[in-house]
């Protein structure tokens, strides 16, 4: 997230080759970027011109002449004279430098030596870390940290004892010590004071104290204060290419939508559209235009199927608006066996705290499941009076209604043994539409990485109860346990785009309340319910689909 995180070390290598032999043969040379890039580094960034500072860090790396960036500058006797030194220092080859550099020391004794110590890192190693923390984010000034612990934190606040890296590369401050007040008061007058002291330079964070056994003796957990710049801490803004990839993500989701509509049109379809598509040795396709008079009829279960996804999404923005969080334009996952995978919607500002992220997170798919559930039921009242939508009515395999044990049971009661114990059964695409947007709702609400389920187990319960519930969540998946069919290409899409827990919210310490842990429990109950299939012995016997055999 850092300023300078985009740049590797293909700067550094711009001619190929080996790069350890070259980084290796060149370390004093790399050693004199750091000292030029430390002087250049913010001119540069505070303009923007990083083509400038990726040109200084090939100069320095090819042993170039060290022209200053600013050609207006002018340097005193003493500045040229070290100038030159460093440009001598550079042509030289290590070993030359280190004859020069023992030329003035008197020959050590042998009574005089000093025992040698074997480095813990190489010269490789820590020429790289040096490289690293130059062109990482930019980290908390230490003359503000100085200012800070003299102005902010006290006998009344926060008595800070000892400090810490903060940040996914150490780039901030972790405060540590004893607090002196309640910790959300304590943190509300903190933030008051930090702005009033640097603006909106940094951001504050209340954290659960690392490493720590034993709780606040005022009850919870120890707490600590983090410090992050607020251009490293705050998400970046949506660019051209981001918005492109929605836009193309969302056609293709009407896409597999609409395919999804006619799919559900199965029995009315020409057989030889139908055999293309289901024989593996059909090789010879079929004439497409005969699927256009289907596309019309396909569209209300599209709209349906979009309709929830949609919703879901205006779930989260209601949520996030009174609360001033922004998020960034959904990224919808097309599916042509449920018509999408729901979207990949991020946070574009700081959570302030826990309950606003299990509420952003829980307003989307309770919003979609119950726009689904509402067609879901609506559909099944008409699918049990043929006579009210006769014209509308397609045929469906009874065996769809075996993949989820809660959606079953219902269809089970409402249309009634006689009709779920058949090879095919007349149900009104509302049905579809609504199961799809359940089940799709359901996988979005698994407790496991950042999805909305892994979200809000985190503001629930904590990062470690999500560790835990994503190990469960990720083999009941692999086991086919959860999903049927449709675990693994799940599985697979979490790994790939949403496996990372969400970062921390600014005040990450503060419980969330007994009620919403309770409805949450309840959700994840619902989902399990909702994602297990039922196996062949159980369906027989509770009438759900027709088994040909046990």
């Amino acid at each position: 997230m850092g300023t300078l995180s985009s740049f590797s070390f293909s700067l550094i290598s711009p001619n190929g080759g080996n790069f350890r032999d070259k980084f290796q043969n060149n370390r004093t040379k790399c050693l004199l970027c750091g000292e030029i890039l430390l002087k250049r580094r913010r001119r540069l960034v505070a303009r923007g011109d990083f083509g400038r500072l990726n040109s200084v860090i090939r100069s320095c790396y090819n042993g170039e002449s060290n022209k200053s960036d600013d050609s207006s500058s002018s340097s005193s006797s003493n500045g040229e004279r070290e100038s030159n030194e460093n440009s001598n220092l550079a042509t030289m080859t290590p070993a030359e430098k280190k004859s020069e550099d023992n030329a003035d020391d008197p020959p050590a004794s042998a009574s005089s030596r000093e025992p040698s110590f074997t480095p813990a890192y190489s010269n490789f190693q820590v020429d790289s870390f040096k490289l690293m923390e130059l062109l990482g984010p930019d980290k908390v000034d230490p003359s503000d940290v100085k200012v800070i612990k003299d102005k902010l934190f006290g006998y009344s606040t926060f008595w800070v004892t000892r400090e810490e890296p903060f940040g996914d590369f150490g780039e901030g401050i972790l405060f540590l010590g004893n607090l002196r007040g309640k910790r959300e008061d304590v943190f509300s007058k903190l933030q008051t004071q930090l702005k009033e002291i640097m603006g909106d330079k940094y951001n504050l964070f209340m954290v659960e104290e690392p490493n720590s056994e034993e709780e606040d003796p005022r009850g919870g957990p120890r707490v600590s204060f983090g410090m992050l710049r607020k251009e490293v801490s705050e998400p970046g803004q949506t660019t051209l290419w981001q918005y492109v990839i929605a836009f193309l993500l969302f056609l293709f989701t009407i896409g597999s939508s609409v395919e999804l509509g006619i799919a559900s049109q199965v029995s009315r379809l020409p057989p030889e559209i139908v055999k293309y598509f289901t024989d593996p040795n059909a090789v010879e396709p079929p004439d497409m235009q005969q699927l256009v008079p289907f596309v019309e009829s396909a569209l209300p279960l599209a709209y349906g199927v979009l309709g929830v996804q949609l919703f879901h999404e205006v779930g989260h923005f209601f949520a996030a608006f009174p609360r001033k969080v922004k998020l960034s334009i959904p990224y919808f996952i097309p599916n042509i066996t449920l018509g999408s995978f729901g979207a990949i919607t991020q946070f574009k500002s700081i959570l302030p705290d826990r309950k606003a992220k299990v509420d952003i997170s829980l307003t989307g798919p309770f919003a979609g499941a119950a726009l689904s559930f509402s067609m879901f039921s609506v559909g099944l009242l008409l699918s049990s009076n043929p006579s009210v939508a006769a014209g509308d009515m397609i045929q469906v395999p009874s065996m769809l209604f075996q993949g989820s044990l809660l959606l079953g049971l219902i269809s089970r009661a409402v249309l009634g043994y006689a009709t779920m114990h058949a090879a095919t059964v007349s149900i009104h695409p509302l049905v579809i539409a609504g199961w799809c947007g359940l089940t799709t709702s359901a996988f979005n609400l698994l407790p496991v990485g950042c999805l909305d389920g892994g979200r809000a187990m985190q503001g629930s319960f904590g990062k470690n109860a999500l560790i835990a519930s994503g190990l469960a969540t990720y083999s009941l998946l692999g086991l086919g346990v959860l999903g049927g069919p449709l675990s693994l290409p799940w599985g697979l899409y979490v790994l790939i785009c949403q496996r990372n827990p969400e970062k921390p919210c600014l005040n990450d310490v503060s419980e969330v309340g007994t009620w919403r842990k309770v409805v949450f429990a309840a959700a994840i109950f619902l989902v399990v319910m909702t994602l297990l299939p039922v196996w062949d012995e159980l369906a027989e016997e509770l009438g759900i689909g027709l088994v040909t055999s046990l």
